[in-house]
Formats: C-alpha cells, sequence, structure tokens
C-alpha cells in the first residue's frame, strides 16, 4: 500500500460474516470503494495472520497512492475484549493507523444509529452482544455450529437432522422434512444423514448452506420442521434474556443476519417468543448493512 493520501480523511468499516466480508470505505461526503467478497482465509484466533489477512483485503480495496486514516472492524468469531485487542494490534502497526475491532454483531447498533442495545445476528451462525452500564461489552451465544449457534442457519440444520432422526427412531415414515434432507445432503436414507454431516470440512457453511430445506418443508406442512424454526425463535429470544439477567439495557433489539431477516417464519417465532420472555425489548430489523456500522466506529477513532 502507498505512503501517502491526499484528498480529506478516508474511513474504512469492515464486516467480517461467517460466510462473506463487506468492505466499505468513505470520506465525509464521498464514496470509495465498496467491496464484498468470501470470508475465506480469515483466522480471528491469530491475530498476526487476521491483520495480514486485513491489510491486504484493504490493499485490494482502495485504489491506488489512497491510504486510510482509520480502520474499524467487526470480525465474525472475535469473541472476547482480549482477543479483539489483539487483532487492533496488529492492524494498527501493519497499517500505522488507527483501528478498532469488535466482534461482528457489535456494528448492529450503531449501524442502525443508536447509542446502545443489543446486537442480535442470526445468519450462517447466531451471537448476541450489549454493554453493560459501565461500557463493558457483553457477548453470548455464537460458539459455532457443532455446540450452539441456535437459530442460525446451520443451528437449523443439525436440529432438523436430529427431529427427523428421532422421528425415524419412533418408527415414523419421512416427511418432508427428511425428504428434504436427504435430497439436499444426497444419501439413500434417513440414517446416512449423520456421516453426511460429519463429513462436512467446514461445518458452519456446509451444514448452512441447506437450511433452506427447513422452510421448505414448513411450508410443506412439516411438523417436525415447524417445530424446529419455534424452537429457534425461542433460543434467538434467549439469547435477549441472557443479556438481560446480566444487567445490559435490552430495550432496542437491532437484528440483522441473512437467515432471520429473510425467513418470515424465523423472525416471527424469535419476536413472538422476545414478546413473551423479555416485554420490554423492542425489535428492530437492520435496514442497511452492518458495515455501515463499522464506518461509523472508524469515522469516531482520533
Amino acid at each position: 500500500m502507498q505512503e501517502t493520501s491526499p484528498g480529506p480523511p478516508l474511513a474504512v468499516g469492515i464486516d467480517v460474516g461467517g460466510t462473506k466480508t463487506h468492505l466499505r470505505a468513505a470520506t465525509a461526503d464521498t464514496a470509495v470503494a465498496d467491496l464484498v467478497r468470501p470470508s475465506t482465509g480469515w483466522r480471528p484466533h491469530d491475530p498476526a495472520a487476521a491483520a495480514q489477512w486485513l491489510a491486504a483485503l484493504v490493499a485490494d480495496a482502495l485504489p491506488a497512492g489512497v491510504r486510510p486514516a482509520a480502520v474499524a472492524v467487526g470480525g465474525h468469531a472475535c469473541e472476547t475484549p482480549r482477543q479483539c485487542a489483539g487483532i487492533r494490534a496488529a492492524l494498527e502497526q501493519r497499517l500505522g493507523v488507527p483501528a478498532r475491532v469488535v466482534g461482528d454483531a457489535e456494528l448492529l447498533v450503531p449501524a442502525a444509529g443508536l447509542d446502545r442495545g443489543v446486537g442480535l445476528v442470526a445468519g450462517t451462525g447466531s451471537v448476541a452482544v450489549g454493554t453493560l452500564p459501565d461500557g463493558v461489552p457483553v457477548q453470548v451465544g455464537g460458539w459455532g455450529a457443532v455446540l450452539g449457534d441456535e437459530g442460525g442457519a446451520a443451528g437449523l440444520v443439525r436440529e432438523a437432522a436430529r427431529a427427523v432422526w428421532a422421528a425415524h427412531d419412533r418408527g415414523e415414515a419421512p416427511d418432508a422434512l427428511a425428504r428434504g434432507l436427504v435430497e439436499a445432503f444426497s444419501v439413500a436414507e434417513v440414517p446416512a444423514l449423520g456421516d453426511a454431516l460429519e463429513a462436512a470440512s467446514d461445518v458452519s457453511a456446509e451444514w448452512g448452506r441447506h437450511s433452506p430445506v427447513v422452510f421448505a418443508a414448513a411450508g410443506a406442512g412439516s411438523f417436525l420442521a415447524a417445530a424446529v424454526i419455534a424452537d429457534a425463535g425461542r433460543a434467538l429470544a434467549a439469547l435477549v434474556g441472557r443479556l438481560a439477567a446480566r444487567g445490559v439495557v435490552v430495550d432496542d433489539v437491532v437484528v440483522a443476519g441473512g437467515t432471520v431477516l429473510a425467513q418470515p417464519p424465523l423472525y416471527t417465532a424469535f419476536t413472538d417468543a422476545l414478546a413473551r420472555s423479555v416485554p420490554s425489548a423492542r425489535p428492530r430489523p437492520l435496514r442497511v448493512p452492518p458495515v455501515e456500522g463499522a464506518l461509523t466506529l472508524a469515522r469516531a477513532l482520533p
């Protein structure tokens, strides 16, 4: 990257999701770059590798001879303040400009134009974040498709598989959900789904891409699929409840993610469950890309 940057200060915001990454760069009044690419290669548990990956992304996105004045990143699987601080320090050293790194769900509240609230993501995975009254961030969920991520795409597929296995054990004939999963995973029968799921090299992505099967089966009348979706909605609402129990103000819940916002049955299941469990919380679907929150954070850096 060049060492000079003519013109007004340039802020760069990056949203690194579980599947895709979105970078936007802009001055106060002019868009400079807008880039979307797969998140392949993102290694948030290796600060040096993560910083190198982010710096290469910035270099690819910006015009020749242009340097950012500040960079803010919302990173998938950046789960603790210590982890995010390590990436920030490595990125600042590499780029030579102020940087901020937070979990990707922390982009939602500033993207919505709010100063405080809860950010809830249900895309490939699921996670919720908020802040305590003293400003300390709190994250719940986001533990990956094998053990958690209820309400995310991969978690839905995992729970759908468990539901059809249980129905098989009860001696029930395959319903629309079982038939859909068998076809999606290219296996001959329900018992073979186990090997197919375990063979995934990228569990979140490879399981998650089959989540439309669950919603299609529910639309076709599968009671199993409908129950999986209802459980997923309750699980997402429970994330907000855990934050409230820890002292986070949860009046506004900004919701984003390609699964919950693209699938009305899941969003309705979530909002219905939230109204019952945390009645003071107001769900707000995010209407702009989360990367706008990263730009807001970048512009606030000194």
